[in-house]
């Protein structure tokens, strides 16, 4: 028989989103509304975008400017170049390769005696002046592509806030609730509307700690709402690592597929974990069950006669049912004992069909079998 245990539990949505702004702005339209479906990436409200398409060519420009001053094309994608290159590092080359050039001259002329040592000490540093400002050139060159960097990225913050004007859904879901209104100015992070996610749908219930020891990840859950005659079924998805403190609980979840939506987040729910589902056991027909007073009994026949005795019975499984104790594997069981009494003669039929005036006996079967 089916060896399970009998939880409590709640269904809860398996993801859950408040959808926000992530730019300021006025709110220009919110496509949806209480109980609307959408898919992962649908449009879900819009905030005027005048403003972020007119920072974008702001930034554009500015752009434009940086790749100007490095001698490259006002539009590209390419900012690569030489520093060496450029008008202003060509210019202050030149001076320091003429100046150079005087200088070396000069000492020439001044080992001859024809120069004095004035003039070439006025080469010396018109040498030194030049290769500073070729220095400073190259540098001012480095500053001009770090600024280029600069407004590269700027570009791309004002092409993703322009792309942020968009609140799009990130997952499949439902609408559970509208929070603005067309019209409204947002600021950043103001709440537009909640998103939750149906499908599956995540069932959080408690198991007692006996039967935790039983509990494994992917076994079958079958769960039952009230009110509603349909039958759902998951496999336990995640398990808590520790069994809580008060309640001595061990918290399981797990996921419940829901394609028609029929099931609610937030609705509570009676489920059975299967624990085995082929368990040997010991069972008898209903037929032989006598229930009096609360009490469960039937009747073997023992020595030729009717003998009452009390049983403990436990799971059902169609016409049969499990007996915890008070009886063996081949014990003959009394069907439909009606007002039979205890001690009362009876007579057990080898050819399997009863005698006239003499009660239908059976034969308790052995574990995992129905005879």
């Amino acid at each position: 028989m089916e060896r399970a245990v009998s939880v409590i539990g709640a269904l809860a949505a398996i993801d859950q989103a408040t959808l926000s702004v992530k730019v300021s702005g006025r709110l220009q339209s919110l496509i949806v509304d209480l109980g609307t479906r959408v898919k992962r990436g649908e449009l879900v409200a819009q905030i005027e975008s005048v403003d972020y398409e007119l920072k974008l060519r702001s930034a554009e420009a500015l752009l434009a400017q940086a790749r100007a001053r490095l001698g490259l094309l006002l539009v590209g994608a390419d900012d690569t170049m030489k520093g060496e290159e450029t008008s202003t590092v060509r210019q202050a080359k030149a001076s320091l390769l003429e100046s150079q050039k005087q200088r070396d001259r000069t000492r020439e002329l001044a080992k001859r005696g024809i120069s004095s040592q004035a003039d070439l000490e006025i080469a010396e540093a018109n040498y030194e002046i030049a290769f500073n400002r070729h220095l400073e050139a190259l540098e001012d060159v480095r500053q001009r592509q770090g600024v280029l960097q600069q407004r590269r990225v700027d570009v791309e913050i004002a092409r993703q806030q322009l792309a942020d004007t968009k609140i799009v859904a990130p997952f499949d879901g439902i609408v559970q609730e509208r929070k603005a209104s067309p019209g409204e100015f947002l600021n950043t992070a103001a709440p537009v509307a909640t998103l939750v996610k149906v499908d599956p749908l995540r069932l959080r219930v408690e198991v007692p700690e006996r039967n935790a020891t039983g509990v494994r990840l992917g076994q079958k859950i079958r769960l039952a709402i009230e009110g509603d005659t349909n039958k759902y079924a998951g496999t336990l998805s995640r398990l808590s690592p520790a069994i809580t403190d008060v309640s001595r609980m061990l918290i399981v979840e797990a996921d419940i597929p829901n394609p028609t939506g029929l099931l609610r987040p937030g609705t509570f729910a009676r489920a059975d974990i299967v624990l085995a589902e082929l368990d040997p056991t010991t069972t008898v027909h209903k037929d032989a069950l006598i229930t009096f007073a609360g009490m469960e009994k039937i009747f073997l026949v023992k020595d030729g006669r009717a003998t009452e005795k009390n049983i403990s019975i436990g799971r059902r499984a169609g016409d049969f049912i499990e007996v915890l104790g008070g009886l063996k594997p081949g014990d003959v069981v009394v069907l439909n004992p009606g007002n039979l009494q205890n001690g009362q003669p009876v007579t057990v039929d080898a050819s399997g069909q009863p005698p006239a005036n003499s009660p239908p006996v059976t034969v308790a079967p052995k574990s995992g079998k129905k005879t």
